[in-house]
């Protein structure tokens, strides 16, 4: 897939708009209930880059990070500031944030999740692009060591352990995350005169499955 492991600038993403999209399908019946389908099991994230503009100079950032992407050709890294850690967004990461699994003793690899409850529904979304020295993993509530008993893969947030967790442990973890986008447009217009009295330009960017 094509795509580029490097974040959008988080300056400029910070003022950003943006969050999670979902497809449902409504048939009106006749005896007027309805039903209602869904196609994706996971949202589609999508945000406007365009409102984290505030000087010319970042609009030449964005325009180098724009053109260094061959505009939609390359994905890359966004960091969702609503939305980027295992816990609530002010509190610090815990090793114990989220469960990744339990142990088999047989199984070595674990994919990185968050998972979103209200009431008694949860939606469990799988995590693709951890953020570097901001993972942190337990075994039955004992805190992992990085590099000695398990690696992660940045790429595609899967967790490795040296040797396999053991049966019936609790694995869990906590970490920061991005989510893997493309822009959602081939061009970028602007006017130096209408960003000067504060036109916004629109700059989409849409999730990616990676």
């Amino acid at each position: 897939m094509n795509f580029h492991e490097i974040r959008f600038p988080t300056d400029l993403s910070f003022g950003s708009i943006g969050g999670p999209e979902r497809r449902t399908e409504i048939v009106s019946l006749t005896n007027g209930y309805e039903e209602r389908n869904s196609p994706w099991s996971q949202s589609r994230h999508r945000f406007d880059a365009g409102f984290g503009m505030r000087s010319l100079d970042d609009l030449s950032v964005l325009i180098d990070f724009f053109e260094a992407r061959s505009g939609q050709l390359f994905g890359f890294r966004w960091k969702d500031w609503a939305n980027f850690k295992s816990c609530l967004p002010s509190e610090e990461i815990g090793a114990t944030d989220q469960v990744i699994g339990v142990g088999d003793n047989i199984s070595s690899v674990y994919q990185l999740v968050k998972r979103y409850t209200s009431g008694d529904a949860t939606q469990v979304r799988e995590i693709a692009k951890p953020v570097l020295n901001f993972v942190k993993v337990a075994i039955s509530g004992d805190l992992q060591v990085s590099g000695t008993d398990y690696e992660v893969n940045f790429e595609t947030g899967e967790v490795t352990f040296t040797a396999p967790p053991p049966d019936g442990a609790l694995v869990t973890a906590g970490f920061e995350f991005d989510v893997p986008v493309r822009f959602d447009t081939d061009r970028i217009e602007s006017s130096v005169g209408g960003f000067s009295a504060g036109e916004i330009p629109s700059v989409p960017v849409v999730e990616v499955r990676v």
